[in-house]
């Protein structure tokens, strides 16, 4: 299921302007796509779209794939959306479909909490992969520690919304309990008093656990990078059939 800040249509709204439109870091899957010459891109768990509208912008077949129905609202209301095609589902929707590049970005690939649904997921991006492609994603370092940050002193931040007025919003871890961490956002509306929160569980996988998922998936690595926005904190792994 789709946490609460991408299928609330509210919360919906207000996710680009709190992470902001120039997002740092996409630039590196912009760049991958041109390195492995990927003409057909399929972003799983594409959001509001930011990363799929700008492929497509640069002349990719794009597809874009996310549970959330509000999320894709937003999505479809931006540049270049005309030329995206919009799927709203999981890596269930895979099936038919095939791409030079699929992407997961974000914490995508650390919502699938147990090994069922992401061997599943893994499985489902090996088969809609051409020939040559590869498989894209991101997921934190869990020696790291990053959930230590998720506190209101160390994410507090407020914004001023179109007809929605002043908004405060911040982070709080809620249990760790490794691998997985849960934490809520919390979201304050000036303009009538209220609150909406959202929680959500992130699995923290090792860097050896998700080259094994990818083995068992029958897929090889081809390279583990840094992600250039959080240096040291991040795994980005790159595989291929």
């Amino acid at each position: 299921m789709p946490d609460a800040v991408f299928a609330e249509p509210k919360l919906a709204e207000l996710y680009d302007l709190f992470e902001g439109l120039d997002r740092p870091d996409l630039a590196p899957y912009l760049a991958m796509a041109d390195e492995f010459h990927a003409h057909s891109v399929i972003d799983l768990g594409c959001g509001t779209g930011n990363l799929a509208c700008r492929l497509a912008a640069l002349g990719k077949e794009v597809v874009g794939i996310d549970p959330a129905a509000a999320s894709l609202s937003v999505a479809k209301r931006k540049a270049y959306a005309d030329r995206v095609r919009w799927i709203t589902g999981t890596a269930k929707q895979l099936q038919g479909l095939s791409a030079d590049l699929i992407t997961m970005t974000g914490n995508v690939a650390q919502v699938f909490v147990t090994d069922e649904e992401w061997m599943a997921t893994l499985r489902a991006c090996r088969d809609a992969l051409r020939p040559h492609g590869r498989l894209v994603f991101e997921t934190r370092n869990p020696d790291k520690e990053v959930w230590k940050g998720l506190n209101r002193e160390q994410t507090y931040t407020t914004i001023e919304a179109p007809e929605i007025g002043t908004v405060e919003s911040w982070v709080d871890w809620v249990n760790v309990q490794l691998p997985l961490v849960s934490f809520r956002s919390i979201y304050v509306f000036h303009k009538d008093g209220s609150t909406m929160t959202s929680e959500s569980t992130l699995r923290f996988r090792t860097q050896s656990e998700v080259t094994e998922t990818l083995s068992r998936a029958q897929l090889t690595v081809e390279a583990v990078r840094d992600a250039p926005d959080r240096p040291g904190q991040e795994f980005v792994f790159i595989a291929h059939q």
